[in-house]
């Protein structure tokens, strides 16, 4: 084909842009986490690494942005994203009510694959769906999201798939999937996953409930915290987001499944919150 027959079709047809992915498995990570505190503060949606699974994360104070990560998911208002944190700190600025057996475990397992419902503080700016005034919070066990979470504060996420797919735990995974519909993607190296982030419900029960089974089992759980009860009278079942829960945890972390990065299946609908089914679910990573 001709030179000039070349340029003209691409002048034409210019190729389609691709997932914009940075490397930050070689050392310095400024510039990688320059990037995402841009993104986010432009209301757009990002995809990074935790220690569950792959998260794709956006501004939990914008609105638009929450929306864009749903639709980035094909997900629907009804499974709301958890939130990812940098620390324990930021806890108290977010939910109120926090029992002593949840703080309990805070203490024992963050940084990790913990998520637990609380009830959010009635002034938050937040538009997460339809979280009936709840919050899934999860502080992740890597150190590059958190990094971020530094930068950025409290992160919408759920974990970098569409939904009905399997999580990703490797960046390409995730791009494959969501493609341009997110702006930028850390590229952090393979994750653990692909098991979510262990769900608690604090919002009906004061010693706790699980309503998702991940990483941390039960036992675990009650080696901390005695109290804890069950997913409905028996030991949950292990889920992935869904068809596997994130927040999604990432949450989660991150779904929950869905960590931040993650499968979940909660219903956090307060005092009467129904348990999650291992198929499907709001909260991943």
């Amino acid at each position: 084909m001709p030179e000039e027959q070349k340029d003209t079709e691409s002048a034409v047809v210019p190729p389609a842009p691709g997932p914009r992915i940075v490397d930050c498995t070689q050392g310095d990570t400024g510039p990688a986490l320059a990037a995402a505190k841009e993104v986010i503060a432009e209301g757009r949606v990002m995809v990074m690494p935790t220690d569950t699974v792959y998260g794709v994360c956006a501004d939990a104070f914008d609105a638009y942005a929450v929306q864009r990560l749903l639709t980035a998911k094909h997900r629907g208002r009804d499974m709301p994203p958890p939130v990812l944190i940098g620390d324990e700190g930021v806890m108290a600025a977010l939910a109120i009510d926090v029992p002593e057996a949840a703080n309990q475990l805070v203490a024992a397992f963050w940084p990790g694959p913990l998520t637990i419902i609380c009830r959010a503080q009635s002034s938050l700016r937040m538009d997460l769906g339809e979280t009936n005034g709840t919050i899934a919070l999860r502080v992740p066990d890597n150190e590059l999201a958190r990094e971020v979470l530094r930068r950025t504060g409290p992160l919408a996420v759920s974990s970098a798939n569409v939904s009905g797919q399997s999580p990703a735990t490797t960046v390409r995974e995730a791009a494959d999937q969501l493609g341009v519909d997110v702006a930028l993607y850390l590229d952090g190296g393979p994750t653990p996953g692909p098991v979510p982030s262990t769900i608690v419900d604090f919002t009906g029960y004061p010693e706790g409930r699980v309503v998702r089974q991940g990483i941390i089992s039960l036992d675990e759980l009650r080696a901390v915290s005695a109290g804890v009860r069950s997913f409905a009278g028996e030991t949950p079942a292990p889920a992935e987001e869904t068809p596997a829960p994130a927040a999604d945890a990432p949450a989660g972390e991150g779904t929950a499944q869905n960590g931040t990065g993650e499968t979940d299946g909660t219903d956090p609908s307060g005092t009467t919150a129904t348990p999650a089914s291992p198929t499907e679910g709001p909260r991943t990573a």
